[in-house]
């Protein structure tokens, strides 16, 4: 977290910038002078600060990632690309229903997918949600241009034409609220004017943070405002894989059976107002999730 300090000397006050972390398994304190007054442009000198803090713990690691992922996917045929894009598909689809309340094994997820094969004695807006998900999923990877408000509310209507067309495509106009969540999202006169500014940030900071930060961001800042009466938390996910295959790293699943640590992470960034601790936890999970890469010998 970084957090703006003020020093006292001879009455005089000195302004600093501080990043309370670990490292090596021990407390780490790292300071940041800004002088005898707050500057004007403070937020990019957070960010600056913050790329140089990360950038030993994190960034070099992220890029090997990229660099290895990169290098292995042009060795391999088009046809295991394609299985391997459409295996991530029905597991990621899965897994984010699953995390909505989709009562879909992943077995009968991959049946209905795959084959066409729709569940017995499942609810149709679960089978009809993840034939709709996928739909959107591989949308979002063949879409060339960048995020704007249009996009996504296509994305939105296409998720739930089929199982919800009174939301379909629709800002919400009423308050929501997210079960087992101590943070209460926007009002409904407050949702069009945070997307406005969250666009503009988005346009400004994309090529100014490295892209996994930059997914991690886009993730978090666009569920906390949860613009729609339901799949808030779908389109964000569908939306940092949006940014994540842009720049050309692997994508990410975030697995229904670690659902509590990612519930955590988002809750305490929401009501801290602290994006550093979901960006954290996001860093910690895509390195798990791709050491195999970042541990590779080249």
């Amino acid at each position: 977290m970084v957090t703006l300090k003020t020093k006292t000397i001879k009455n005089k006050k000195y302004f600093y910038l501080v990043h309370n972390g670990v490292k090596k398994s021990k407390k780490h304190r790292v300071e940041f002078y800004l002088g005898t007054s707050i500057p004007k442009n403070i937020e990019e000198i957070k960010i600056k600060f913050l790329q140089k803090v990360y950038y030993d713990k994190w960034y070099s690691l992220l890029d090997k990632i990229k660099f290895n992922y990169s290098k292995d996917h042009k060795k391999m045929p088009v046809s295991a690309k394609k299985k391997e894009t459409e295996t991530f598909a029905i597991k990621f689809t899965y897994d984010t229903q699953r995390i909505e309340g989709s009562t879909l094994t992943l077995r009968e997820t991959a049946n209905l997918l795959e084959n066409g094969i729709t569940p017995s004695q499942k609810p149709l807006q679960d089978v009809k949600e993840a034939e709709s998900h996928l739909k959107v999923f591989r949308e979002m990877l063949d879409y060339d241009k960048d995020l704007s408000l249009q996009i996504i509310l296509y994305w939105h209507k296409l998720l739930f034409e089929s199982s919800k067309k009174d939301i379909a495509g629709r800002i919400r106009v009423h308050q929501v609220a997210i079960a087992g969540s101590k943070f209460m999202p926007p009002f409904p006169a407050e949702v069009y004017p945070l997307l406005r500014d969250f666009f503009k940030w988005y346009s400004k900071y994309k090529t100014k943070v490295h892209p996994v930060e930059l997914a991690a961001l886009v993730h978090l800042k666009f569920v906390t405002i949860h613009p729609f009466a339901d799949g808030n938390g779908r389109l964000s996910r569908l939306v940092m894989n949006f940014v994540l295959n842009k720049f050309g790293f692997p994508l990410l699943n975030i697995e229904y059976k670690n659902r509590n640590s990612y519930y955590n992470a988002l809750e305490r960034s929401q009501t801290n107002k602290d994006y550093n601790i979901f960006v954290h936890w996001f860093f910690r999970r895509y390195l798990k999730e791709y050491k195999r890469y970042y541990e590779k010998q080249n």
